[in-house]
């Protein structure tokens, strides 16, 4: 069985890590088929995670045909691994079959999902028929997208990859996803006066992370949306890719180079686009060398169906790699860390989701104290993404000590919950020490990384 690991990528190893928590969660003793369902879906961003959810299955709602189906154990179940079941492990043994049918020297959650498929008799396997109906449309599903294609989509049917790997961020804005944002309107502003310049005309966000660059894409999208726009900008689609997700997908599968090529021919087709990467000048290595995303979008920025904007950290930007024709197109965006009080305003924002995700009630005061400890104790990470981590590592951490016993009740998180739960998001209880001096904190281990090699 370890040897069947050793092929595993990061995903589908946290997607197994996370299967053993989904089955803690329900204190269950060993590890299913369900429980694998399940860690495929809460890790997020793996195809499988991908395949799924543009079929409508949803995390909670797989969490409520296991509760169903199962229920909930009677006792905490002891600390260690968690054994798989039989049926578990003949999914595993199958999902080594598909990826060696498919050509793959390695293992993703798609193979994970598809070794599910082909075992058909599981748990989850039945939870996939009640929801789908047809687990074959599953596998194929999982196969167009590997392959680079998906079927049509209401949202964007011409556009498979940019919506497997990015987000249409105007889509979003409409249908009312998108919070407001806040204390970016100088950001925004810039960005859009870039933008709409004849030359150099290519923003480029610069900050720390936790300062929340992609919050200024969102609020071009949403500025975009109400039309308070120059003409040039009217009625132009916001969509922001993470192309080093898509070249680390297609490093795996020998398709770099065919899958760069299929993306700068969606982005030629799109009529109009405004295109935000993150990680704008991450280094990425693919056949032809070393690059960066902006580099590779280089030789669309002269052409007027599509704008182009990136985000990057300081470092990135001082160790890039000098190209001419890039450099004098760019524009330096400085997006810096937010206020308390504005970073108080995105925590009353993120309050109601957190609440909702918890089921918790977040008290003002424990807003004030997630914003003035994470600036404190938690240098290497900036306002506001280090306040929202705090309140919700407080929230997590209540709901779990609270115990089977609370479950269905609303828990009260208060500032003595947020300063419990520093110690464990910031690994120290020390009093507050200047920026410059304060050492590199220890960053807590959430998963123990050895799980996948049991049994």
């Amino acid at each position: 069985m370890s040897d069947l690991f050793e092929r595993f990528d990061a995903g589908a190893r946290r997607a197994v890590v996370l299967a053993q928590e989904e089955s803690r969660r329900v204190n269950h003793n060993y590890i299913g088929t369900e429980h694998l369902l399940l860690g495929m879906l809460h890790e997020g961003s793996g195809v499988a995670a991908k395949a799924l959810e543009s079929l409508g299955i949803s995390l909670e709602a797989v969490r409520r045909r296991v509760e169903e189906i199962i229920g909930r154990g009677q006792q905490q179940p002891l600390k260690g691994h968690l054994p798989f079941t039989p049926r578990a492990k003949k999914v595993l043994e199958l999902t080594s079959r598909e990826a060696i049918q498919l050509g793959h020297n390695y293992v993703g959650t798609e193979h994970l999902l598809l070794g599910l498929i082909r075992e058909g008799e599981g748990v989850a396997a039945q939870i996939l028929v009640t929801l789908v109906a047809d687990l074959n449309q599953v596998r194929q599903l999982v196969l167009q997208i590997l392959s680079g294609y998906r079927p049509d989509a209401p949202s964007s049917p011409s556009s498979p990859i940019l919506d497997l790997f990015g987000r249409n961020l105007t889509q979003a804005a409409q249908e009312g996803e998108l919070g407001p944002v806040v204390g970016r309107e100088r950001e925004i502003e810039r960005v859009i006066q870039i933008l709409t310049r004849r030359n150099r005309n290519v923003p480029l966000l610069i900050g720390e992370p936790g300062v929340g660059m992609e919050a200024v894409a969102a609020g071009l999208a949403q500025v975009i949306t109400a039309g308070d726009v120059p003409p040039v900008l009217q009625s132009r689609t916001v969509q922001s890719l993470d192309f080093g997700a898509l070249v680390a997908e297609a490093q795996h599968r020998g398709r770099v180079t065919e899958l760069t090529a299929e993306v700068l021919d969606e982005v030629r087709k799109h009529p109009a686009l405004v295109l935000f990467l993150t990680g704008a000048l991450t280094p990425l290595h693919i056949p032809s060398g070393t690059t960066s995303p902006l580099a590779v979008f280089q030789s669309l920025l002269g052409e007027s169906c599509v704008f182009v904007f990136g985000a990057c950290g300081p470092a990135e930007y001082t160790r890039r790699e000098y190209r001419p024709g890039l450099d004098r197109q760019l524009q330096t965006v400085s997006v810096d860390e937010l206020s308390i009080d504005d970073a108080l305003a995105v925590l009353r924002i993120v309050r109601v989701r957190l609440e909702g995700h918890h089921q918790v009630s977040i008290a003002d005061e424990a807003l004030e104290a997630a914003a003035s400890l994470a600036r404190d104790h938690v240098p290497d990470q900036l306002l506001p993404g280090a306040a929202v981590d705090l309140l919700d590592e407080a929230s997590a951490q209540a709901r779990v000590r609270a115990g089977r016993s609370a479950r269905d009740s609303v828990l009260e998180i208060t500032k003595a919950e947020v300063v419990t739960a520093l110690a464990v998001y910031s690994g120290t209880q020390s009093p507050a020490p200047s920026r410059p001096t304060t050492a590199q904190r220890i960053e807590p281990v959430e998963h123990d990384p050895y799980v996948w090699s049991m049994s």
